[in-house]
């Protein structure tokens, strides 16, 4: 038996959002979490056979035929002209420096690593709301920021002798994810999340390759080149191989924030926020499935401190806007 049209149109992902879907929502934030978590954690498998710049550069050109095709074939082309054109920049700009540090260091350290450096973005969102978006910042999120800088020590033990000076990376990646969130809610309310992630791909595309042809100019060092090759090689052979990961990424990454867009459409933020921090939970089941590696006790005992922090940070966020009445953006990673 044929199901009727209108039952087909609950499915899709594109559609104007006519009724809260908590469940299927619940469903969406975690599938897009973990799907997310894979694409980050195949960037780390690829890594040896290509450079930062050009898996950004290749990645993003799939991304944007992929969204133009999406915007084309549903919504229109239409949705894709921002309202704000600077901040949406802006926004994409603080993204691609983000994603540099995050995967700069992706050889020389685990996914565990990488994922408990870049979640601790919410603590540098509570420290930057009270001057940049004038939020007042209560005792929960204060406790809430001592807790992850705890965490995030314990997840780096600068004073091991296993530690690298590359672990901070995923850490600043943090910091410039938070800009990003903080452009969000300050003057990207507005925008489609199709929009965005179109402006997104432009400007990584335009890091790319302005990016790898600064490496290749500067005079850097061999020694220095061998010590972070992801970030300070330019462009290797670009194989069949490198580009068949580029474009299972590119999907991977639509997938999980359309997923993410929707979900955040159809249930209330402070609900679905605290989800988001199973990322840290499937990118270690991620690393288990394709690496073999688990955390330390120690870096797990970090893990949970920051993803405490940032559940308890997301939940009085979400309490101060029910009480002040103000929607909340939808993150896009």
């Amino acid at each position: 038996m044929e199901l009727p049209q209108s039952v087909w149109m609950k499915f899709t992902l594109f559609e104007r959002p006519t009724e809260d879907r908590p469940m299927m929502a619940l469903g969406l934030i975690l599938a897009g979490v973990m799907v997310l978590a894979l694409q980050d954690s195949i960037v780390k498998v690829v890594s040896p056979n290509t450079s930062f710049w050009q898996f950004q550069l290749v990645r993003s050109i799939f991304n944007l035929t992929f969204i133009v095709i999406i915007a084309k074939a549903t919504v229109g082309l239409s949705l894709l002209k921002p309202q704000n054109l600077r901040a949406v920049l802006a926004r994409g700009l603080f993204l691609a420096i983000c994603m540099m540090f995050f995967f700069g260091a992706a050889p020389q350290i685990t996914v565990t690593q990488m994922a408990a450096g870049l979640y601790t973005y919410p603590l540098f969102v509570t420290m930057m709301a009270g001057p940049v978006l004038g939020e007042r910042i209560g005792p929960w999120r204060l406790g809430a920021l001592a807790l992850g800088m705890v965490g995030s020590m314990t997840v780096l033990n600068p004073f091991s002798d296993a530690f690298k000076w590359v672990q901070v990376m995923p850490i600043l990646a943090g910091f410039f994810y938070a800009c990003n969130i903080i452009i969000l809610r300050k003057y990207c309310r507005n925008e489609s999340p199709l929009c965005l992630t179109f402006f997104v791909a432009i400007i990584f595309i335009m890091f790319g390759s302005i990016g790898g042809l600064t490496i290749a100019l500067l005079p850097i060092s061999h020694v220095m080149r061998a010590e972070v090759p992801f970030l300070l090689i330019s462009w290797p052979a670009l194989t069949l191989l490198v580009i068949g990961f580029c474009i299972f990424a590119s999907l991977l990454n639509l997938m999980g924030n359309i997923f993410l867009s929707r979900a955040y459409q159809t249930a209330d933020s402070s609900w679905l926020a605290p989800l988001d921090f199973s990322y840290l939970l499937f990118v270690t089941l991620w690393g288990k499935i394709l690496f073999g590696t688990m955390p330390t006790p120690t870096a797990a005992l970090g893990m949970v401190m920051i993803a405490a922090a940032g559940i308890t940070t997301a939940m009085r966020e979400g309490y101060q806007r029910r009480k002040a009445g103000t929607p909340s953006p939808t993150p896009q990673k």
